[in-house]
């Protein structure tokens, strides 16, 4: 088998990444490891070599000028594969010792021409997980959570890659990955997954460097989105697994165009973004999707669709800057009161506004951060509100708030009004316990339990949250401990290790600074 690797500035995860590939229990006499060094200055370049001189019959070193993005090099690699499988792995991510064995078993006994392993996330990275409930033999797009897993990180058969020439679409500086997946996905006599060993492990770096956290401008979002939609609605023909595709991008890739960056872009940005969704929701957004979305995401989406932009914009101003607003309840069902709930004016059917079976438990979940602060240096306090009345007679015990997947011993539930407020406190210990070499980002959420099952939502912050940092030992490590709000407005815990070269570059930037 062939694993692909598209290197760009990787370190230090560059060496883990490796490490792992070394490790692997399929034995180095059925992989080959074919990495493509894009032009990188970080030396990682050099770490390639070093890695290749080792292990001269495992690895081919290939390299070219920058590119600008991972699909040039992943082609340039697919070229020179030899393998009866293809594998890719981001350089900065890394797999468990039995990971190609596994996936490499379940193609070689079930026939499947795609299989998937499991991943999971690390330092905040957000994996769907629904799909890698069980190990399965068989899985299609339309009656399984597939088409929310549709990165590139899994075992391809390569004979289905030159079958379909498959090749990524270098002129997509973003989700390039995607057209490949899919198409492998749709033509793909059987996909198969293997669910019970953790196989993959997506990083998030701590600065945020990975390729998917870049910022870019959004009319270069929207280019690739629109490229990428319009690539599944001419591969697949209307109707129910064509939607189960495109929920997931409406849902995910669209929604998420209209957020914060959206309200502080340019005028001709916000322009050319408003009318890309206007486009592809008159064009794809059927019903079927459209009662399939949460109602924030639904609401933005019929925004566009329907209102000007300068009143799509006073919601995205209302949702981005105040708490939620109340729900109606009329005979079992649910409504967000949003602006625009049954005004004449807008003419948006109650149904924009209805949280639809399965989401209710979600939306209690959901609160805002109201207050984050140190208590004696050693416990972080957490103060959010939830724009529910009554909470605790909504769901089964106290809500509950989780530091990635370290929770809060204690939460204390109040209610005002229309209002319920949740304070959690948090030992730091916890927080430092078992922190990894590289250090950690969690997402702070809140869980509730209900009877119609337990609702899971991010802790909203804003993003002009300031909390001082903290410096701690753990052992004989020190870590430097951050809370704010990420780049989607979550709040995020972020433990990172201090060392020697952190602590010079400080000490330069304050003598630059008082010179």
């Amino acid at each position: 088998m062939t694993v692909v690797l598209a290197v760009y500035n990787t370190m230090p995860y560059l060496v883990e990444c490796l490490r792992s590939l070394e490790a692997q229990s399929i034995g180095h006499d059925r992989m080959e490891i074919i990495a493509v060094d894009d032009g990188s200055t970080d030396g990682s370049g050099a770490e390639l070599d070093q890695f290749a001189a080792r292990r001269p019959v495992l690895v081919t070193v290939l390299r070219q000028p920058n590119s600008g993005g991972p699909a040039g090099p992943s082609n340039r690699a697919l070229d020179n594969a030899n393998g009866r499988y293809v594998f890719f792995i981001g350089a900065d991510d890394y797999l468990g010792p039995q990971a190609l064995e596994r996936m490499v078993d379940a193609a070689d006994r079930t026939g499947a021409d795609v299989v998937l392993g499991k991943v999971v996330g690390v330092n905040g990275r957000y994996i769907d997980q629904r799909i890698f409930a069980a190990n399965q033999d068989d899985v299609d797009l339309l009656h399984s959570p597939l088409p929310w897993s549709l990165a590139n990180t899994k075992l391809f058969r390569r004979q289905l890659i030159e079958d379909r020439k498959l090749r990524f679409a270098t002129d997509m500086p973003m989700l390039s990955d995607q057209p490949f997946t899919i198409e492998a996905l749709v033509n793909a006599g059987r996909i198969a997954v293997v669910a019970d060993y953790d196989c993959y492990f997506a990083v998030r770096r701590m600065d945020r460097s990975n390729i998917s956290f870049r910022p870019r401008r959004l009319t270069s979002r929207i280019a690739c989105i629109e490229r990428l939609v319009d690539f599944v609605g001419e591969l697949i023909e209307p109707g129910p697994r064509r939607d189960a595709i495109l929920l997931r991008h409406f849902n995910w890739e669209i929604s998420l165009l209209l957020r914060r960056p959206f309200l502080l872009a340019p005028r001709d940005e916000q322009e050319r973004v408003y009318a890309g969704v206007r486009r592809l929701a008159d064009a794809y957004l059927t019903d079927r999707i459209r009662r399939r979305l949460f109602v924030p995401e639904r609401l933005r989406i019929e925004y566009a669709q329907r209102a000007t932009l300068d009143e799509l914009l006073a919601l995205l101003r209302s949702q981005d800057e105040s708490p939620d607003p109340p729900l109606v309840v009329e005979a079992g069902r649910s409504f967000v009161t949003y602006p625009g709930f049954r005004d004449a004016r807008w003419g948006l059917p109650d149904t924009s506004f209805e949280l639809t079976p399965g989401t209710e438990a979600d939306w209690l979940a959901r609160m805002q951060t109201t207050a984050v602060r140190w208590r004696g240096g050693r416990v972080v306090e957490i103060e959010a509100v939830a724009s529910v009345a009554d909470l605790p007679g909504q769901v089964n015990g106290p809500p509950r708030l989780l530091v990635g997947d370290v929770p809060a011993p204690a939460v204390v539930v109040t209610q005002e009004g229309d209002l319920t407020r949740v304070r959690a406190s948090i030992p730091l210990r916890r927080l430092l316990a078992g922190q990894a070499r590289l250090g950690a980002v969690r997402v702070v959420r809140a869980e509730v339990d209900t009877a119609g099952g337990t609702g899971v939502a991010d802790l909203r912050a804003p993003r002009k949250l300031v909390v001082r940092r903290r410096i701690a030992f753990q052992g004989l490590r020190l870590f430097l401990v951050t809370l704010t709000a990420n780049h989607r407005d979550r709040l995020i815990v972020a433990v990172a290790p201090v060392t020697l070269g952190r602590v010079v570059r400080r000490l330069r930037s304050v003598t630059r600074g008082g010179r």
